[in-house]
C-alpha cells in the first residue's frame, strides 16, 4: 500500500511584545533613524510585528507552536517520531534547535534536526518530512518554522529593520492512505548569496564579519516574483492540476507587493491569497506555517481544499508545496 503524508494539525505562536510601525519609528528616532508608519506601509504593507523578549529563543517559540499543532491534531508529544525545525536564528551554533524542542516537549529518541534555507526553510522542511513519511522512515512528524530575526537586525538601516518580526508556526504531518502533499519543488542558486545575507560567523571566540542582516531589496524583489511563479507552475504540473484548482495561495510573507505580483502572474484573485504580513511582518521560515494556522483557525482554510505554499529566501532559495488540506 502506498504511503502518503497529510497535515493533521496546525499551530502558531507570536511573542507578546507587539510593535506597531509608530512604536518602531519612535524607537528608531531615539537613535537618529527616521521612518514613519506611512513610509513602511506604502513599501511593504506591514503595520506591526512581534519581537521576543531577551532570553527567549527560537526553541521557546517553536515549542509553543508545536503544542498548538499537537492539540489540533489530537496527538501527544509521545506520538512524534520526527522533528524538523526550519530556522536561521537557532538558539546556539549547536546543538540543533530541534533537539532543544524535543527535550522541552519531554520526548527523546526520535530524529531531530534543523533545516537552514532562510525564508524558504519551512517549504524545505515540509518537503523533507514528506519524503521521510512516504518512505516509512517516520509516521508522525512535527515540522516547525521558528525565528527570532530581531536578534540579527541592523536598527540603523531603516530599509531592513522595519521588515522583520519574530514568531513560530508548526504542523503535524502524518502518514495517510490518501494523498495530502501532492507535489513539492525546491531550489537554490548560491550565485545570488550576497543579495540577502548575514555575512558574519564565530571564529576564535569572537564574531567576525558583519553579524547583522543585509539585503538588496530591488534585486530580491526582481528574483522573487519570477521564481515564485515558476515554482508554483512546476508543482501544479507535477500534480496534473492548474492555477484554477488552487483554493488558497499561502506565500512567504515578505512584502505585500511581491505577493500581489505573484498572484497576478498566477491569475489568482487577491481574495485567494492569505496575507498576514500586515500584522506579523516577515517572520522568515515561520511566516508560511503562521499564515496557514491563522487561516485554518479563522475558518478560511477548510478540509479538502487545495493549498499552494511557496517561499523565497536567502541563499538564494525558493520552492513550493502543493497540498490537499
Amino acid at each position: 500500500m502506498s504511503l502518503y503524508s497529510r497535515i493533521t494539525g496546525t499551530g502558531s505562536y507570536l511573542p507578546p511584545r507587539r510593535l506597531s510601525n509608530a512604536d518602531l519609528a519612535a524607537q528608531l528616532a531615539r537613535d537618529g533613524v527616521e521612518t514613519s508608519d506611512e513610509w513602511i506601509i506604502e513599501r511593504t504593507g506591514i503595520r506591526a510585528r512581534h519581537f521576543a523578549d531577551p532570553g527567549v529563543g527560537a526553541s521557546d517559540l517553536a515549542v509553543q507552536a508545536a503544542r498548538g499543532a499537537l492539540v489540533a491534531s489530537g496527538r501527544s508529544a509521545a506520538d512524534i517520531d520526527l522533528i524538523i525545525v526550519a530556522t536561521s536564528t537557532p538558539d546556539m551554533v549547536f546543538p540543533s534547535t530541534a533537539s532543544m524542542v524535543q527535550h522541552k516537549l519531554g520526548i527523546a529518541g526520535c530524529p531531530a534536526f534543523d533545516v537552514q534555507a532562510v525564508c524558504t526553510g519551512f517549504v524545505y522542511a515540509l518537503t523533507v518530512a514528506d519524503a521521510m513519511v512516504r518512505t516509512g522512515s517516520a509516521r508522525c512528524a512535527l515540522v516547525i518554522g521558528a525565528e527570532v530575526f530581531s536578534r540579527i537586525l541592523d536598527f540603523k538601516d531603516r530599509t531592513t529593520c522595519v521588515l522583520f518580526g519574530d514568531g513560530a508556526g508548526a504542523v503535524v504531518l502524518e502518514s495517510a492512505e490518501q494523498p495530502g502533499v501532492l507535489a513539492t519543488d525546491i531550489h537554490a542558486d548560491g550565485k545570488h548569496r550576497d543579495i540577502l545575507c548575514v555575512p558574519g560567523h564565530v571564529a576564535g571566540g569572537a564574531v567576525t564579519g558583519h553579524p547583522l542582516l543585509r539585503m538588496d531589496g530591488q534585486a530580491v524583489f526582481k528574483l522573487a516574483v519570477g521564481v515564485l511563479e515558476q515554482t508554483a507552475r512546476t508543482t501544479l504540473a507535477r500534480a496534473g492540476l492548474s492555477e484554477g484548482d488552487v483554493d488558497w495561495l499561502i506565500p512567504h510573507q515578505a512584502n505585500i507587493r511581491i505577493m500581489q505580483s505573484t498572484a497576478r502572474k498566477l491569475k489568482l484573485p487577491e481574495g485567494k491569497v492569505v496575507v498576514t504580513v500586515d500584522s506579523h511582518g516577515n517572520t522568515s521560515a515561520a511566516s508560511i506555517p503562521l499564515a496557514l494556522d491563522v487561516a485554518v483557525r479563522d475558518g478560511r482554510v477548510q478540509r479538502g481544499q487545495l493549498l499552494m505554499l511557496e517561499g523565497v529566501g536567502g541563499g538564494f532559495t525558493w520552492g513550493s508545496v502543493l497540498l490537499r488540506y
